[in-house]
């Protein structure tokens, strides 16, 4: 029996409608000065997709973002998809190259830009241009505390505000035909010559936002400090979901353990999230710009299993931590580490080890698996045999944009292949060994060692190159080189930072390098668990400097 007469198609866009209703006159929105209500929260979204529209966005167009976590950020999650558009919100830490790459896939039709980030749209827009691409149109989100100049760009720009203006208050929003329609569009790590752009739906990020309100046990009118990027998988899609509790979202430009303190002090915070780089920034800030916590704060962690001494840490400062495990083409978090009450009696160590997992799927996700990758059997449940992650279920991506291969591979035998090694423990929970692709993890941005790779070869003095993950207290991970120079060259290993320092985004080039002969197969191949090994064994960059 199909659906009846009544159905309408989820979609997040409905969080907003009713937030507008049910919290009406309550704060949706604060950064700095500036504070919204949700009232005027959805009249404002309304207004700016009633003017994406008269500008010529149809259905389906692509509408792009470079700007960090402020309140336009945050707007654009729901006016994009109310003009029927999908948004793409762009790394902010990506270098122009990157950009022009990811726009002319993407095909967006209006980028907006912060201000901060400006110069890096201008290189973009450069590269474009001299490949003959068409650009998009480009909206500047100004700096709030400069009304008076304003950058020059060299091509029309209209202001965020301005574009407000021409849109009105009662638009009749563009709901989806199909909930299966696309939302957003997210991309993951990949090389400036094969981009993926994951595609999220209406019903995935529904379904997936409704989860993150269970596994952030989140109730009605939470504050939640916006830590967590919203370019990281739409802020694992809490930007829908705060809405759909009415909540309030505190915006920061930038994550500093200052900023963070002082956000909870004096707005009562009750959540947040972030990659062990923010936990490591919480524990580790000075004395003097520590505050008392007004109560309990509930922090979501993931990218890398915290240490055990920052879960007790932070534990011991007031926060709950809860650690989660995803991917973005499962909509940011897939499983969760749900917390049995017998674990509270453990010593610390051991329950350390215990929350270190990945978990189990949550509610949002039909089914979660460790298999063999040829044959797609279950591996032992014995917490040793080994297996690739594999996941099924609403809240994994439609697929890769114009990437019906990498699709196809992605799903074959009708699961979605993570490419992260792990075991299943006889509990049923889940946990990470290794990463099949050598995705290295750096504050919670994955690093793709064959980019950086590339660029090391590209040296002329390099014959050989292998760029591995180097374990940091800091950062999770940071990049390792090792190299074997051609026979008559030299280059130091200050150099080779500074060469790909100059042609790589600063957090993707080696922090270390060493050089040395690279041990290889027979068939000539580098043997990478080895170095691996050997970048473990030299402990932490980051508590090595503070010595």
């Amino acid at each position: 029996m199909k659906c009846s007469a009544n159905y309408v198609p989820l979609t997040p866009i409905s969080f907003l409608e009713r937030s507008a209703i049910v919290y009406r006159d309550r704060a949706s929105l604060v950064y700095g000065d500036v504070s919204f209500t949700w009232k005027q929260t959805h009249e404002r979204c309304r207004r700016l997709a009633a003017a994406l529209c008269r500008r010529g966005i149809s259905r389906g167009d692509v509408v792009a973002s470079l700007a960090p976590n402020i309140p336009e950020t945050y707007e654009l999650h729901f006016a994009v998809p109310m003009a029927g558009a999908v948004l793409s919100t762009l790394n902010v830490r990506h270098d122009s190259a990157m950009v022009a790459v990811l726009l002319a896939h993407s095909r967006a039709k209006i980028l907006f830009v912060d201000y901060q980030f400006l110069d890096t749209a201008k290189g973009a827009f450069k590269a474009l241009s001299e490949k003959g691409s068409p650009l998009p149109s480009l909206i500047l989100i100004p700096d709030p505390h400069d009304s008076v100049s304003r950058p020059k760009f060299g091509t029309e720009m209209t202001e965020y505000e301005s574009l407000l203006a021409e849109g009105e208050a009662e638009f009749a929003v563009v709901r989806p035909d199909d909930e299966c329609d696309p939302i957003s569009l997210n991309y993951t790590s990949g090389t400036t010559s094969s981009p993926k752009g994951v595609v999220y739906s209406h019903r995935g990020a529904y379904l997936n936002s409704m989860a993150a309100i269970l596994l952030n046990e989140m109730q009605s009118m939470p504050v939640y400090l916006w830590t967590v990027p919203m370019f990281h998988c739409n802020g694992w899609c809490l930007t829908w979901a705060v809405a759909a509790q009415g909540g309030t979202n505190v915006c920061i430009r930038n994550v500093t353990a200052k900023g963070i303190f002082d956000s909870i002090a004096k707005h009562r915070v009750t959540h947040m999230g972030g990659a062990p780089t923010v936990l490591n920034m919480i524990i580790n800030a000075p004395p003097s710009e520590r505050r008392p916590l007004p109560g309990r704060v509930t922090v979501m962690t993931g990218a890398a299993p915290p240490p055990p001494r920052v879960l007790f840490e932070m534990e011991e400062q007031g926060f709950n931590i809860t650690h989660a495990y995803g991917l973005t083409e499962t909509y940011g978090p897939g499983t969760i580490c749900t917390w049995q009450p017998e674990w509270d009696s453990l010593p610390l160590e051991a329950r350390a080890k215990l929350k270190a997992r990945q978990g189990v799927q949550h509610l949002g996700m039909e089914e979660l698996d460790v298999m063999d990758p040829v044959t797609l059997q279950s591996v032992a449940r014995d917490g040793k045999t080994m297996g690739e992650v594999m996941f099924r279920g609403n809240t994994v991506m439609n697929g890769y944009l114009n990437d019906a291969k990498a699709t196809e591979e992605a799903f074959q035998g009708g699961w979605f292949h993570s490419g992260d090694l792990g075991v299943m423990h006889p509990d049923g929970y889940i946990e990470l060994k290794d990463r099949s692709k050598d995705i290295i993890i750096s504050g919670g941005e994955n690093i793709s060692t064959i980019e950086v790779e590339s660029v090391i070869f590209s040296h002329p003095a390099v014959l050989e190159a292998a760029v591995v993950g180097r374990p940091d207290e800091h950062w999770g991970e940071t990049p390792c080189a090792f190299l074997k120079l051609k026979e008559g060259h030299a280059a130091s290993a200050q150099e080779i930072i500074s060469y790909c320092r100059e042609r790589l985004p600063h957090y993707m080039a080696p922090r270390t390098v060493v050089f040395e002969e690279l041990p290889k197969t027979s068939t000539g191949k580098t043997q990478k668990f080895v170095l691996r090994a050997k970048a473990k064994a030299m402990g932490s960059l980051s508590k090595q400097s503070k010595m």
